[in-house]
Formats: C-alpha cells, sequence, structure tokens
C-alpha cells in the first residue's frame, strides 16, 4: 500500500491528451442533447483513447504521478480497513443507506445487506436479486424502498427489460419489509411516471412519504410524457405498506409552453441539460427543507407540508454546471453543496484540460429567512489530484462528517476515489484527506470507483461501482469529535440533526 501526501507533483502530465483525443470533447458536447444518464445504464465495455493519451498515462505512472492500475493509495489520516468484493450481484454498484448495524448497498441486479458490527470485517446478511437500475436503496424502520428507472415487463423481481415505448412496461418504486434483515420480503409496487432514478424519504410517524426524482419525458413514451417538470410524492403507510400510492405530482418548475419553467439548455445555454425533472433531493425534516439538483437548476423548496412542497428560489450556472446532481445541506442549514455531474459520470473530467470548476461541487449560502431566502454562489470545490483520461472522475455522492462549528464533507468521485473536505469557509474549500485507486485499465475509459461515500458512525463507507464495498477510517484531530456522534439510522438524502 503506497501513500501519495502531495497532490501537487500529480498536476504536471495529465489531461494534456485529452485536448488532442477528442474523447472527451464528444462525451461532453452530448449532454445538453438528452438526460444524463449514470454509469451502469449503458452497455459495459471500455471506450477507446488515443495512443498519444495511452503513453500519457503510462509515463504517468511511471513517473509516479499517478498510481498504478489497481494501486491504492491514500493520505496519511485514512486507513483503509477492508473490500468486501462483489458477490452474487454482479451488476453496478450504487447508492448505500444504514440502519443500526446494517450496511444496505444497492446494485443495479438488486441489494446487498451487510453486518457492519465490525466494520473491519463486515459479513453477508442477505442478497436480494431483483434487477432495475439504479436500485437506489433507502430504509425506514422496517421497510427498504428500491428505484427502478429502466423499463420492465412488469414490477416482480423475475421482470425482465422491455422497451419503454411499450404501454405495459413498468418503472417506479418497489417496497420490501426487513424486518428480517436475512430474509427481505418485497411487499409493494407504484408505477411512476419516467420511472425512479433517485428517491428521497420523508418519515413521518404514522407513513412515509417518498419524493421520486426521474426525468428525460418523450412523446413516444406512454408513461413518461412532457412537459414532466416535478416529481412524484408516494405516501406509504408503515402499518399497511401494501396500500402505498402516489398522491401528487407537484409541478417544481411551472412556466408556459411544453418544457415548462426549468432551464432550456441548449442552444440557448450550450452545454447545459434541459430541465425536464430532478435528479436527486435532499430534505432536512427538522428544518421543513430541501433542496433540488434538477438538471439544469438547483432549488431551494420548503416541505412543511409534505405533499405540497413550495419552491422558495431557483437558481443557475450556466457557466461551468453542465448536469445539477446532487445536494448537501450544512448542518447550521444555511449553506448547500450541489453537485455537477459533467459527461454523467462516465467520462475523464478531473484533468487539466477541464480544469477546476467543471464537474466540481458548487457551493452556495442560504441567506434571507422563510419564504425569502436566497441560494447566493460562493465558490467551487474539486479534488485537487489530477486523474488518468482513462478515468471517469466527477463529483458525486456524498455526506456531512458532523462536527460542531465546521463544515465538514466527505465524498465520492467515481475512479476521483473519496474525497474529505472542509467548507467552513465557502470561498476556500480545501482537502483534508483522501483515498483512491489506480485506473481500472491504462489502454481504454471503462467505468468504475466510488458511487457512494458516506460516514457513519466512526467510519466511511463506499460503494465502488467495479470493486464492491470498502470500509475507511479517519483519524483527523479535525474529524475525530464526528466519531462521538452515533445514528440509528441514516439515508443520506434525508439529513439527520445530528446534535439533537
Amino acid at each position: 500500500m503506497t501513500l501519495l501526501n502531495d497532490p501537487r507533483t500529480r498536476r504536471r502530465r495529465l489531461g494534456a491528451a485529452a485536448a488532442c483525443t477528442g474523447l472527451l470533447a464528444a462525451l461532453l458536447a452530448a449532454v445538453p442533447a438528452a438526460a444524463t444518464p449514470d454509469p451502469g445504464d449503458g452497455k459495459a465495455g471500455g471506450k477507446e483513447v488515443s495512443q498519444s493519451a495511452r503513453a500519457d498515462v503510462a509515463a504517468a505512472i511511471a513517473d509516479g504521478e499517478i498510481p498504478g492500475q489497481d494501486e491504492i493509495v491514500h493520505s496519511a489520516n485514512i486507513e483503509h480497513l477492508t473490500n468486501i468484493p462483489k458477490d452474487a450481484l454482479p451488476g453496478t454498484n450504487s447508492d448505500l443507506a444504514f440502519q443500526g448495524k446494517y450496511a444496505f448497498a444497492g446494485n443495479y441486479d438488486g441489494f446487498r445487506v451487510f453486518d457492519i458490527s465490525n466494520p473491519k470485517a463486515p459479513k453477508t446478511v442477505a442478497q436480494v436479486l431483483c434487477p432495475g437500475s439504479q436500485n437506489d436503496v433507502s430504509v425506514s424502520g422496517d421497510l427498504l424502498f428500491l428505484s427502478t428507472d429502466s423499463s420492465r415487463s412488469d414490477s416482480s423481481c423475475n421482470s425482465t427489460t422491455q422497451p419503454v415505448t411499450e404501454k405495459s412496461s413498468w418503472e417506479g418504486m418497489k417496497v420490501f419489509d426487513i424486518s428480517d434483515k436475512a430474509n427481505p420480503k418485497y411487499v409493494a409496487a407504484v408505477e411512476t411516471a419516467c420511472g425512479s432514478h433517485t428517491h428521497t424519504l420523508v418519515p413521518e410517524r404514522k407513513n412515509v412519504y417518498i419524493y421520486v426524482s426521474s426525468y428525460s419525458p418523450n412523446a413516444a413514451y406512454p408513461d413518461c410524457q412532457p412537459p414532466h417538470d416535478g416529481i412524484s410524492v408516494i405516501k406509504v403507510p408503515r402499518k399497511a405498506p401494501e396500500k402505498a400510492a402516489v398522491v401528487g405530482f407537484p409541478v417544481l418548475f411551472p412556466g408556459e409552453g411544453p418544457d415548462g419553467g426549468g432551464n432550456p439548455g441548449g442552444p440557448t445555454n450550450p452545454g447545459v441539460s434541459k430541465t425536464t425533472g430532478c435528479h436527486d433531493i435532499t430534505v432536512l425534516p427538522e428544518k421543513d427543507l430541501a433542496a433540488g439538483a434538477c438538471m439544469g437548476d438547483g432549488i431551494l423548496f420548503s416541505i412543511k407540508d409534505p405533499e405540497h412542497p413550495k419552491v422558495i428560489d431557483q437558481v443557475q450556472d450556466n457557466v461551468n454546471f453542465a448536469f445539477w446532481h446532487s445536494a448537501t445541506f450544512n448542518q447550521r442549514a444555511n449553506k448547500v453543496v450541489f453537485t455537477d455531474e459533467l459527461g454523467g459520470g462516465g467520462a475523464a473530467t478531473c484533468n487539466e484540460a477541464t480544469g477546476p470548476n467543471r464537474g466540481a461541487d458548487g457551493i452556495y449560502d442560504i441567506v434571507g429567512k422563510g419564504d425569502k431566502r436566497k441560494l447566493v454562489f460562493r465558490g467551487y470545490y474539486k479534488i485537487p489530484r489530477h486523474q488518468a483520461d482513462t478515468e471517469n472522475c466527477v463529483a458525486h455522492n456524498g455526506s456531512l462528517i458532523p462536527v460542531k462549528g465546521r463544515d465538514l464533507m466527505v465524498q465520492a468521485w467515481y475512479q476521483g476515489g473519496v474525497s474529505v473536505w472542509d467548507f467552513t469557509d465557502s470561498t476556500k474549500p480545501k482537502e483534508i484527506a483522501y483515498f483512491e485507486r489506480g485506473p481500472l485499465n491504462t489502454t481504454t475509459l471503462q467505468t468504475g470507483g466510488a458511487w457512494s461515500a458516506y460516514y457513519y458512525n466512526g467510519y466511511i463507507y463506499s460503494n465502488d461501482i467495479a470493486k464492491g464495498f470498502d470500509v475507511l477510517k479517519l483519524d483527523d484531530k479535525r474529524t475525530d469529535p464526528a466519531k462521538r456522534v452515533r445514528l440509528r439510522e441514516l439515508n443520506v438524502q434525508t439529513q439527520p440533526d445530528y446534535f439533537d
């Protein structure tokens, strides 16, 4: 195991080839024309890079500027405790959720349940085969929720792929009973318009509300018609989950015309995705507040009435953001970090050619009070280590590290690895720790890396698309106070009040 503690040594060579290969330009130019798929949505296999780019990667590895193929490197304050490879579910690993001593790991083929009571040696408790991308997962009490955003022949776990143009095709939310963690039981399915790319829980005592994010309508899709300018809201009675049903479709982007009032994308805003729904939503139930990352827009809205959310503010960044992907509040709820998934997570954008402000995080302060609150841009954050032109890398899913008086976050960057960073000063964010592997391949761009990286009860857990489930231990005086914060449950998109 190698330690690379000075990222400055990795700025010299990488990224120059991207400008001459045309690969990056081709990938990014395709973004505005349609909604951006996440890794795993397309066919498996690598994308060819030029001979000069291959030579550049080989030279950078030989010079020690980047780690070798599959080589693990990290800062001195992070320890890699273990990796659990994929097993019965060979598909793309996706999101994570936590409850007590258990971690729930999504996979395009289903989900896996780990016992993490010993973080150094997690044990598999169950593996549930239930294909349907992305299979993002959340848990609340005895219920587990799974997103299906691929057209299926029916709502069962035995379904097969079927064209979205067929009316009988199914996409939406699945509900499981996990009162017995070793034997999850499928209890309900709810079809939603355009499926469920991701989802967010708004839990109450008697019911669980689910905000379903989806996008990319098309007049040829019977169950995904334009304009698709809102979200589906599902109500799930805890004592009768089989009665789960859609109770509303609040419009978040009202406007005239067939496309509503969201970002029009190109050609009006070249390189920016047209807003036809939301990719992800994060809620702060204790504050009755939510933030939406909605393709070409970032929004702040009130969820005092969970069935009728109300937009407070709407912002765009038509210079550096291509696809608003996810959102994270700080603990005081006076900041939001939005991520830009430039290239859909399948491109090499952590290089010199792309620069520090694209495919990055955007930090926004929340100013004002009540319904007059505004999102005010303060700065960008991107990992300071350039990656190879064969590594997909861009800002992706992360969570707060709960330390009073500081704004700290751990975040996945696909093959850019896991980054721990401080945004206490919104205008001067800085990295304080990192973990990553070298490229999956040195001759082709293959999809892999950390999909999610979350802090839970003293450890960082990461679901690597290709390599499996990683557990990291962070030892740093700036983050050590977080070890005293213990949660009974964590769905990162339903942010808890860590200090209540």
